[in-house]
């Protein structure tokens, strides 16, 4: 028996000493992990001037398209630009909504736009209150009622925000005549939001959390109270219980939002600072590390439609990990990750296919704006 215990008590020390070795040798293995700086990317007027070239090259191109509707008879059948008269380029009606926020935001941040008079009329030929009817008159029909819940409403809400927010003639006008669409979105998000039951956690268009985070920002913008109030009510309903978000998991080969930092970026929101780090804590705990390293999502085929979704998940990332470094300095460190997902999808972005250029241009745009 003697022998036995002293062989056993070997085995622990031995085991012990072998534990106490393996983490040392990790802890070294840590410390020693160099992470590459990445420069932040620059958003000038050289940039702006080529991002602009995206949305005119599609807007008024009206095929290839999606149109993605309910038939409801024959007299549906109708040509894109017949249906929606603003939002019937760039593939789809939300890539249009948001090209048009690209146009926009880039006129109101670089007024010198070498082609600031040619968007210019584009957006006062075709943002009219006659066309503005139109496109309303598409979503009060019943079988349309859901047509692009939520991704394309958050867009919409996107587009006014910025409209409200550029101090122009131009913009008070578009604005004013988008604005029964706009209101018709605000009253489509009050309708639906309280009968959604479970938050939509996936990575594409119909996320919740990204169609929450652009409705609650126009919300603070424009001072809808009553709007604001609902999304923060939902938000913390659907997302306070949650912890140790899988984003090893990320991400899903189609990709374009990443499932948790969306989730993260609306909370950020309508969080307190202090519930929100104590959320944090619990949610994603190892972003806090300042060596922190995600892995881009590469893009295998750019021809690919779907393939290409992962560049704009670079760029949804990168805007995500901005935000939050920028109001929470103990993120600092997540700019670098942003700035390597920005450095390897925005080279491909001017001269790229149509698959990709119809729509990555805003989500390059909006992470560039979010720095």
């Amino acid at each position: 028996m003697n022998i036995y215990i002293s062989i056993l008590s070997i085995a622990f020390v031995c085991f012990g000493c072998n534990t106490e070795t393996s983490k040392k040798a990790n802890a070294t293995k840590a410390e020693s992990i160099e992470v590459q700086t990445f420069l932040e990317p620059s958003f000038t007027i050289s940039e702006a001037n080529k991002l602009i070239e995206l949305p005119l090259h599609c807007l008024e191109s009206e095929y290839p398209n999606k149109l993605g509707q309910v038939i409801g008879n024959d007299r549906d059948l109708q040509s894109p630009a017949i249906l929606h008269p603003i939002f019937y380029g760039c593939f789809d009606w939300h890539s249009a909504v948001h090209g048009y926020w690209s146009m926009v935001t880039l006129l109101k941040e670089f007024p010198e736009l070498e082609k600031a008079q040619e968007v210019r009329e584009i957006l006062k030929t075709n943002i009219t209150s006659e066309n503005v009817a139109l496109e309303l008159a598409y979503f009060e029909k019943e079988i349309n009622k859901n047509y692009e819940r939520t991704y394309g409403w958050a867009w919409l809400l996107k587009l006014a925000e910025t409209l409200h927010q550029w101090d122009d003639p131009l913009a008070n006008q578009l604005s004013e005549n988008l604005k029964p669409l706009t209101d018709h979105i605000v009253l489509s998000y009050k309708t639906f939001l309280p009968k959604l039951n479970y938050p939509i956690r996936v990575g594409e268009h119909t996320n919740t959390a990204f169609g929450l985070t652009f409705a609650y920002d126009y919300s603070v913008a424009v001072g809808e109270i009553e709007l604001q109030a609902l999304i923060t009510k939902r938000a913390k309903e659907f997302y306070s219980p949650d912890a140790n978000c899988p984003i090893r998991w990320e991400p899903s080969g189609y990709d374009f939002l990443s499932p948790c930092l969306e989730e993260l970026d609306i909370m950020r929101r309508v969080l307190s600072k202090k519930a929100f780090r104590g959320w944090m804590a619990s949610f994603l705990p190892q972003l806090k590390d300042n060596k922190y390293q995600l892995e881009v999502g590469l893009v295998s085929d750019r021809t690919d439609g779907k393939l290409v979704h992962l560049d704009g998940l670079n760029f949804s990332r990168a805007w995500v990990f901005y935000g939050l470094a920028n109001q929470y300095p103990e993120y600092e460190h997540l700019k670098n990750v942003a700035n390597e997902h920005i450095s390897y999808s925005y080279p491909n972005l001017v001269g790229d296919t149509y698959e990709g250029g119809h729509w990555l241009g805003s989500f390059a745009i909006y992470a560039l704006n979010s720095k």
